[in-house]
């Protein structure tokens, strides 16, 4: 029993050591599997692309069945807006990560600009700034030069302390292509690659600031009519779409499609990355007059499956006021989940 607890310590020493000794750390965006649910954190061109005041609300919980899970909670409204030909979105986002260790929040304003090349084909070009506030737990990490060979985290760490606060800036920005039945879009997210490092002054331990790696984002999707009826909500629809993320060296693909049929959303998505197969996503959905709900099920195909089995999502969407649109406002019907 002692050996066993001896190997396991030893292990965490490596892992622990390997983290502090890596010279290039950098720090990736939350991601959402519902990602047409969440359409302004996706691209700020989505910003007021409906006819009517949108809420959305989303959660994920990725990885629960493992201690520090990562918990992201995202909130935002947008709505076109006649006199400046575009929209404007607010969005409040947060996120969990290390058992509350590491926390991050930020709110960002968004802007749309809708320009009408033909009687069939719309673009939004869109902006967004942000203020994201990072703040970290000192007091809860662990450091190698606190273990004690089959003691466990005795000592003291001679680890200085970070600066448990930091705030920082960000920008992004994206444009969607949309007709009555295709929908396409690139957004680049971190264009100014701000730092959130902890360590400044005379505590910066290190020559290389850590940044956030800008993400590039695009998607493309169609909606093919099965059965068309004179009320567009009573339609039996199919919506196959693609969107590829890549962030520094990572990336990742997703590639599904989901069935509408009146009220009624299910659907299907399949995410992997350069390396190996991640997840498998199951999508339910219920379409109300003006309520939109979403729940997804991602379940691990990859090698992380045994101690990361699965993670969730929840999105709520609200058409908080009706309005009559003028002929000039195209909205894109499309994308839901």
């Amino acid at each position: 029993m002692k050996q066993g607890y001896s190997l396991g310590i030893n292990k965490l020493v490596f892992i622990l050591a390997a983290l502090v000794l890596a010279i290039d750390l950098c720090g990736q965006d939350p991601q959402f599997s519902q990602y047409y649910a969440n359409p302004v954190y996706t691209n700020p061109a989505f910003a007021g692309s409906s006819t009517v005041g949108r809420g959305v609300i989303n959660y994920r919980s990725q990885w629960p069945s493992i201690s520090g899970t990562f918990r992201t909670f995202s909130a935002s409204y947008d709505e076109h807006y006649d006199i400046i030909n575009g929209g404007i979105g607010i969005m409040v986002t947060g996120d969990e990560a290390g058992e509350g260790t590491l926390r991050t929040m930020s709110i960002s304003g968004a802007y749309s600009y809708q320009i009408i090349i033909n009687r069939y084909l719309t673009i939004r070009a869109g902006l967004q700034a942000s203020i994201f506030q990072k703040s970290i737990e000192f007091g809860k990490l662990k450091f190698y030069d606190q273990i004690v060979k089959q003691r466990g985290f005795v000592n003291l760490t001679q680890e200085l302390p970070t600066s448990p606060t930091v705030f920082y800036t960000n920008f992004s920005a994206g444009m969607v292509a949309y007709t009555n039945y295709f929908y396409g879009g690139f957004a680049v997210h971190n264009l100014n690659e701000p730092s959130p490092d902890f360590y400044s002054g005379t505590n910066d331990q290190s020559n290389t600031p850590s940044v956030v790696p800008m993400r590039y984002t695009g998607h493309l999707g169609l909606m093919i009519p099965i059965i068309k009826t004179r009320f567009e909500k009573r339609a039996t629809n199919l919506y196959p779409n693609i969107l590829y993320m890549q962030q520094k060296q990572f990336n990742q693909l997703n590639a599904g499609l989901y069935l509408s049929k009146g009220q009624y959303v299910i659907g299907g998505y399949f995410r992997q990355n350069s390396v190996n197969s991640d997840a498998i996503i199951i999508l339910l959905g219920l379409r109300l007059p003006k309520l939109r709900i979403g729940f997804s099920y991602d379940a691990t195909v990859s090698e992380a499956r045994p101690g990361a089995r699965q993670s969730y999502e929840v999105s709520l969407a609200f058409e908080l006021r009706k309005r009559t649109p003028k002929r000039s406002i195209r909205s894109i019907k499309c994308p839901e989940f």
